[in-house]
């Protein structure tokens, strides 16, 4: 289900059945509060990405609750390499934001660090944590992304042999652990990065359906230069509004470009193409009609 203009996060949630037994689990040995301060930190890391996502025209519309956490995924077909940056990086920067505000919040309050000290850990733990450059975290997500103009396939190799590195690191500490504490958060993370090295997450493009019409829809319409390649307009695209792109050229009206138009010429692959050849085609295609019909 496609997210909307409003809220950070419009689509479809799924609790995995172990997210229950992880809780009572930590209710049960006097861990709750650190379980509950994880899950907020993790779904504000997604929210900041399904956030980003939106602004340039992609929904992250799968959220999954697990025992360690939370995932998001859907499917970024087209995006470019900065958007696809931009949306990795919300996540962790998000957490750390929050982190930050809660040291200033203890400047200012300094009776307030006793009740949000765990929060405040979590949110600057899951901030370093996820940019360790192994899949499935963002770390390693931009780490194969930094890697593709080498080849996809060099950078899809290298991502997963590091992240298979790293999690027979986390689970050496795991062993070493048993001997005195065991460590099994560890053991968990440890698989949760060999489990990931193999696969990936991705977001959902959104869709334009004629039946948003039947009822009547919003229109937005936007002006902007007629020099704006495709890719960067996608952040226009709203699921509760009808798009109009009015263009202009050197503060000249050029025509407009609608969002069947639009969607056309992003299905077509045009994502580096200006607005303004995409509204000389559609001009000249209905000229075109136009004649035939004559």
């Amino acid at each position: 289900m496609p997210g909307a203009d409003r809220g950070l996060f419009k689509g479809k949630l799924r609790i995995h059945p172990l997210f229950f037994a992880a809780g009572i689990f930590s209710a049960m040995t006097g861990g709750f509060l650190l379980f509950a301060a994880a899950v907020f930190a993790a779904l504000e890391h997604e929210c900041a990405h399904a956030y980003v996502a939106r602004r340039y025209g992609y929904t992250l519309d799968k959220l999954v609750l697990m025992p360690y956490g939370a995932t998001i995924s859907g499917d970024i077909t087209g995006i470019g390499r900065r958007h696809e940056l931009a949306v990795l990086v919300a996540g962790p920067v998000c957490n750390f934001l929050t982190g930050v505000f809660f040291v200033a919040l203890w400047w200012m309050y300094p009776e307030a660090y006793p009740y949000t000290e765990l929060a405040a850990t979590v949110s600057f733990s899951l901030f370093f944590v996820n940019l360790l450059p192994a899949y499935p975290l963002d770390g390693g997500r931009i780490l194969r992304l930094l890697l593709s103009p080498f080849g996809e396939k060099r950078a899809r190799i290298i991502g997963r042999v590091l992240s298979l590195l790293i999690a027979g690191m986390v689970l050496a500490y795991f062993v070493w652990s048993c001997f005195y504490a065991p460590a099994f958060t560890a053991l968990a993370f440890a698989v949760m990065l060999a489990a990931g090295a193999f696969g990936g997450g991705s977001y959902a493009k959104i869709k334009f359906s004629p039946r948003r019409i039947e009822h009547g829809v919003e229109e937005r319409r936007i002006a902007l230069s007629s020099e704006v390649a495709l890719k960067d307009a996608l952040r226009f695209l709203r699921e509760d509004k009808y798009l109009t792109l009015l263009l202009f050229e050197s503060g000249e009206f050029i025509g407009e470009l609608s969002e069947e138009e639009f969607l056309t010429a992003l299905g077509e692959g045009k994502y580096e193409e200006p607005l303004k050849n995409l509204v000389a085609e559609g001009s000249l295609e209905k000229l075109c009609k136009m004649k035939t019909g004559g």
